[in-house]
């Protein structure tokens, strides 16, 4: 006999809706999200869809009623617990649109905890439009399977960001200036984390003197070249998760 085809196929649509999502919560899905099961992805009554609700964790459900402009879906089985993703916020200097969209789009794959933009005295943008951000980084949590959204926090000058910092948390400031190899010290630290990458002028005089002067903060050094402002997000990120973060399997709440 042929095997039984698992259920929910891995190839099932997965998005964010509200919470929270239980056994018995009959779900509706409306606007752009149910066009997009019901007109790109063709959803018909008893498909398998799957449902993260940023609280309880992912969910299979079973599709009940596909209409025009809503999609009827109940919760038939959780699949995973939210996730407890490591301790690390990105502290990123506005940049240009679609540099920044990169940036939140990469920062969500790669697996921070919280976004919190930045405004320096050389950024370009100083406004951050909510809703698309919010769009973006909800589009790549569902790419990714990843099951809790980072928080994404409203941008804040840097003097603001360094005059509430919590004093329990470093900072790791990427400095073209130089500093500590970026490998070294992540490879040596435990407890909670940020960086703070500049924007496509990098930061001022003041600003580094400012930041160097702070308890919290550890100058590093991301290589011989100078990388833009979406890229050193990028590698930064990644050197971090492959050293201090989850790519080994560590649980992010335990120190390694």
């Amino acid at each position: 006999m042929p095997a039984t085809p698992a259920w929910p196929p891995r190839s099932a649509p997965r998005l964010f809706v509200p919470g929270p999502l239980g056994r018995g919560v009959t779900v509706t899905v409306e606007g752009n999200a149910a066009h997009y099961l019901g007109k790109v992805m063709r959803v018909a009554p008893g498909d398998a869809v799957i449902l993260c609700d940023n609280l309880t964790g992912e969910w299979a459900c079973k599709v009940v009623e596909a209409g025009k402009r809503a999609v009827t879906l109940d919760p038939v089985e959780m699949l995973r617990q939210r996730e407890q993703v490591p301790d690390l916020w990105l502290c990123p200097a506005l940049l240009k649109k679609d540099r920044f969209d990169l940036v939140l789009e990469k920062a969500t794959e790669l697996g921070v905890r919280a976004i919190r933009p930045v405004v320096t005295r050389r950024c370009v943008a100083d406004k951050l439009n909510s809703e698309r951000a919010r769009m973006i980084v909800t589009e790549a949590a569902e790419q990714c399977a990843r099951t809790a959204l980072p928080e994404l926090a409203a941008p804040v000058r840097l003097d603001t960001l360094l005059d509430h910092w919590p004093a329990d948390r470093a900072l790791f400031f990427a400095d073209e200036a130089g500093g500590e190899p970026a490998a070294t010290a992540f490879g040596a630290h435990r407890g909670p984390a940020a960086l703070l990458v500049g924007p496509e002028g990098g930061f001022d005089d003041a600003e580094r003197k400012r930041l160097c002067a702070h308890p919290c903060v550890k100058p590093i050094n991301l290589g011989p070249r100078i990388l833009r402002g979406e890229t050193a997000a990028i590698a930064a990120l990644s050197l971090w998760m492959g050293l201090a973060g989850d790519w080994q399997g560590n649980d992010p709440d335990t120190p390694a």
